[in-house]
């Protein structure tokens, strides 16, 4: 990322506070603060943004400074004020006005003093923040209900709570030319795998962009790449706990200021088809619910085509199950009414979002009504064919990853269109380049199909079962190949 040429502060007071004047644009933004002080015989200035300051802890600061005396600051003013005289925490100093700048819009404030060659930086910053409630997308029955904001201290500090390892890491950078979004790469030193996290920095530091107004989702473009592949190769998380199970595990985890979603990397095929759900119940019921969710996501992606290929070639189906069929099939093609009702229930879910919850209630009706009933009347559709993609909807719904969901909504869009025209071999042809797509595709250096290709029994055995939380302490880590039981 290209970096700004250094502006050594200047032996002369009013050209430090005439550069600093200019590059933050002080008197044409209101929110912009330059507060003219004179302590101890000292000219100073502070320079703040209103609304990120502490206003109680800088008016305790400036109180402590208003009591000094000339005498106090004659020997070593420098460290006497850091050290002594401004009684803060997070308190440090810079000789480049262009980092000071950087600095004082990202919340804490500067203090520029009269004959010192350095300024100095008062990290007393707050934002505007919510309450860390339960993710709408990650609900649990029985668990925590705090979730990630859009802190990023309130969000490492969640994690930390959790994690209170002595290897934990969580290394700080700044991302964008111009929006210096804090960013931070967060893992267990001694059991991630060290190539991947160097991997995963390296990355982020070659982003080389205006901001990130997306937050983790344009962070994620930049690293990933495969931009063409629907598949996630990241998984998002609003869960403390669940991001922690997952830095246990050996992944690193990318947290962005701004976003209320943490970046779990790197991921498999499997990761996306997990639920916290699964954990806060006993493990054979863990491992039911786990098996009912499978179901619903292979259902999600073959039911549909499936169901197609047999209604259009009954000569495929077995005696005793001829039923499957249509009894009807309408006056438009079953594959029209497919991709009819496939982006109907899009525009349904787009205006699901959009609509207030005081108008949820009558969206739902008027959907239903459309939809189901009125629609199958006229004739736009059959029975089967709502029953079917109902059924589809559900097990797109019951896809914990929200990427996921939509990437196998795709793949069975595509699966129905190339069914209607090639029949049985494009349905065969279309089911095996997905297979292989999955097969060759990886999550940086992790194979996305791992541990079902390549093939390790002791993982695969915890990806379908919920196994008891005591058989998986030992459980293999792709992640870290040097020592995989660890």
């Amino acid at each position: 990322m290209k970096e700004m040429k250094k502006r050594i502060v200047s032996s002369n007071f009013n050209e430090n506070l005439s550069f600093l004047k200019d590059r933050l644009g002080i008197g044409k933004s209101f929110d912009v603060i330059q507060l003219d002080v004179e302590y101890a015989d000292r000219k100073m200035a502070l320079f703040m943004v209103d609304g990120f300051v502490k206003d109680d802890i800088l008016h305790y600061l400036m109180r402590g400074l208003s009591l000094l005396s000339p005498e106090q600051l004659e020997d070593h003013p420098l460290q006497s004020l850091i050290k002594t005289y401004i009684p803060y925490v997070e308190i440090e100093t810079t000789d480049d006005l262009e980092q000071a700048v950087d600095k004082v819009l990202s919340g804490p404030t500067v203090l520029v003093v009269e004959g010192l060659d350095e300024v100095i930086i008062i990290d007393a910053r707050t934002y505007p923040v919510r309450g860390p409630e339960e993710p709408d997308t990650e609900r649990v029955v029985r668990g925590p209900r705090d979730g990630y904001v859009e802190t990023i201290v309130f969000n490492t500090a969640l994690t930390r709570r959790r994690i209170r390892d002595r290897s934990l890491r969580m290394e700080y950078m700044q991302i964008g030319r111009r929006s210096k979004t804090d960013v931070v790469v967060c893992y267990l030193e001694d059991i991630a795998d060290p190539n991947l996290v160097k991997e995963i920095k390296n990355s982020l530091s070659k982003i080389d962009t205006d901001g990130l107004p997306m937050g983790e989702k344009t962070v994620e473009e930049f690293i990933s790449g495969r931009h063409w592949n629907p598949y996630p190769l990241v998984r998002y998380t609003e869960r403390p706990d669940t991001a922690a199970s997952h830095i246990y595990e050996g992944h690193v985890c990318v947290i962005v200021d701004g976003s209320p979603s943490v970046m779990i990397t790197p991921t498999t095929f499997w990761h996306h088809l997990q639920h916290v759900e699964e954990y806060r119940n006993k493990p054979f019921i863990g491992a039911y619910l786990r098996f009912v969710r499978f179901v619903a996501v292979w259902a999600s992606i073959f039911l549909l085509p499936l169901w197609y290929l047999f209604a259009s070639r009954p000569d495929l189906l077995p005696e005793k199950i001829k039923y499957i069929g249509p009894t009807e099939t309408g006056d438009i093609p079953l594959i029209i009414q497919f991709l009819l009702i496939e982006v109907g229930l899009d525009m349904l879910r787009m205006a699901a979002i959009h609509t207030p919850t005081s108008l949820g209630t009558a969206l739902g009706l008027v959907a239903a009504l459309m939809i189901g009933q009125v629609a199958v009347e006229v004739g736009l559709f059959v029975n089967e064919v709502v029953l079917y993609l109902a059924v589809a909807a559900i097990g797109t719904f019951a896809t914990p990853s929200y990427e996921m969901g939509l990437a196998n909504r795709f793949v069975r869009i595509a699966l129905l269109i190339i069914t209607s025209i090639f029949g049985l071999y494009g349905f065969v042809i279309v089911t095996f380049g997905w297979m292989i797509l999955l097969i060759r595709m990886k999550s940086f250096s992790t194979p996305y199909m791992w541990p079902f290709i390549p093939f390790n029994a002791r993982a695969f055995r915890d990806v379908l079962i919920r196994s008891p939380i005591p058989l998986k302490n030992r459980r293999p880590r792709v992640l870290h190949p040097k020592d995989p039981d660890r």
